[in-house]
């Protein structure tokens, strides 16, 4: 899952990174309003964090335009600003979640999970697919009952995958996911992880759709 921080504070905006990054997520940090709108512009970011107190655009303003243009991603407003009209006017903007900070970064990503469930629209924290479940919380992914021992962007690209258990990802699509701005990407990388992948599920539970990418196998 690819996140987009908007954050122009060094001491709030590099300890989330880190965390997300851990948990594991891709994260992009845009410093600016302006750099906001451009990595919006992209639309490849499932949930966005968006402060308010912006340097060249405001984060309301950055929130109303990306609403306006279509923009469909969660955002979860983090700011100082805890008057209720700041608030009322974030979520009235468009956000779809309010964290005053200072706030705990345990929670935060909570809220990250919520945002996630809500828009693929999957009420339990738990995914299942036939005889395999992933648990995003404890980043556990046991088959048949058997914890699988999985590195970070095998469990991403996993959750990427039984989150949307129909739909056939692009290499690209998964890069995206997997990985942020300024991270080295190989051109084998996704088959790379797919390989991994299959060794520990079995061969057959990842269908490769030739010329298309990748997709979990169908009748689960």
């Amino acid at each position: 899952m690819r996140l987009l921080l908007v954050e122009d504070d060094e001491m709030i905006g590099e300890p989330v990174v880190e965390f997300m990054r851990r948990s594991p997520y891709a994260i992009d940090w845009a410093r600016d309003g302006r750099e906001a709108e451009l990595s919006l512009d992209q639309d490849v970011y499932d949930v966005v964090l968006l402060d308010l107190g912006l340097p060249k655009a405001d984060g309301v303003e950055v929130l109303s335009r990306y609403r306006r243009h279509g923009g469909r991603a969660p955002v979860i407003i983090l700011t100082a600003r805890d008057a209720v009209e700041n608030r009322v006017a974030g979520l009235d903007a468009g956000a779809d979640d309010y964290l005053v900070k200072p706030f705990d970064l345990d929670e935060l990503a909570a809220r990250v999970r919520a945002m996630l469930r809500r828009r693929t629209g999957q009420t339990n924290p738990l995914y299942t697919h036939g005889d395999l479940t992933l648990n995003p919380v404890s980043h556990e992914a046991p088959l048949r009952g058997e914890p699988l021992s999985l590195l970070p962007r095998e469990f991403s690209l996993l959750q990427a995958l039984i989150e949307e258990p129909k739909r056939v990802f692009t290499r690209s699509e998964l890069e995206e996911k997997l990985y942020g701005w300024g991270e080295e990407v190989g051109s084998n990388t996704i088959e790379v992880h797919v390989f991994s992948l299959r060794r520990k599920l079995g061969a057959e539970h990842i269908v490769t759709v030739r010329g298309v990418g990748y997709r979990l196998k169908r009748g689960e």
